[in-house]
């Protein structure tokens, strides 16, 4: 454990956070449980109550630059108004929902490079927010999920790189205020009408959005094109292979 000092308004000698998750990997529409140990500092404390977070960072686009950000995107109150002795020990177990769209950030034992999801704890003491440190977070694919990445993979696409940037899928059911991109170069038999294909998912409990950003070449079609799919999660216990073929030869033409 890694006890985090609270300062906030009452200085040093003040109580003490720590959060320990005991389910560090989870899936999209899962849960994290965990507990949040506080030890009381030098005297008593009031503590008007602890919040989570689960972070992302994020890309934001400008005209000519991009920055990174972190932004929230759910939050679990984990309990509220009381008392911490001085010295007290205090355990507040949790279980906190992971919103269907949360994006993945490793694919079987692979880290996705970029990803950074987190849950970071907020606690109000005596008026004043002390925010915490964010524990790491693996979220791994869901079955419907895991079945359309190994599609690209048995048909010759090579994971490039994955990002979160804020902002819209136009046309989807998206409720998060971002979205991930998975960057595959493309398969050599799609090679010469296609530079690359992107990824994204949009999640609910009774399907998934698949769409998939073409970016064509030139001289064959030329710009990018957009096109979603929708699968049951029921399609996580097939092979995916020949649907995602299709798919793709359907837009990039035979």
């Amino acid at each position: 454990m890694v006890f985090k000092r609270l300062l906030g308004a009452l200085g040093v000698g003040g109580p003490s956070v720590d959060t320990v998750l005991s389910t560090p990997t989870v899936y999209p529409g899962g849960a994290v449980h965990g507990q949040v140990n506080l030890v009381g500092g030098d005297r008593d404390a009031d503590i008007n109550g602890i919040t989570l977070h689960l972070t992302a960072r994020v890309e934001v686009e400008h005209e000519d630059s991009e920055s990174h950000t972190v932004k929230e995107f759910a939050q679990l109150v984990v309990c509220g108004p009381l008392r911490l002795a001085a010295g007290q020990q205090v355990a507040v177990p949790f279980a906190f929902p992971v919103p269907w769209e949360t994006p993945l950030t490793a694919i079987g034992s692979h880290h996705l490079t970029g990803m950074a999801l987190g849950v970071r704890t907020d606690v109000d003491i005596a008026g004043q927010l002390d925010r915490g440190d964010n524990d790491p977070l693996t979220v791994q694919p869901l079955p419907v999920q895991q079945r359309v990445l190994e599609a690209l993979a048995a048909l010759g696409f090579h994971f490039h790189r994955a990002d979160l940037e804020a902002g819209r899928i136009h046309g989807t059911g998206q409720t998060l205020p971002f979205y991930q991109e998975i960057e595959y170069k493309a398969a050599p038999q799609f090679a010469q009408r296609c530079n690359e294909i992107e990824l994204s998912f949009v999640t609910d409990p009774h399907r998934v959005e698949v769409v998939l950003e073409f970016d064509k070449r030139g001289m064959f079609h030329g710009g990018d094109s957009v096109r979603t799919f929708l699968l049951d999660h029921a399609a996580g216990q097939h092979d995916l292979t020949g649907t995602v073929d299709g798919w793709i030869r359907g837009v990039l033409g035979h």
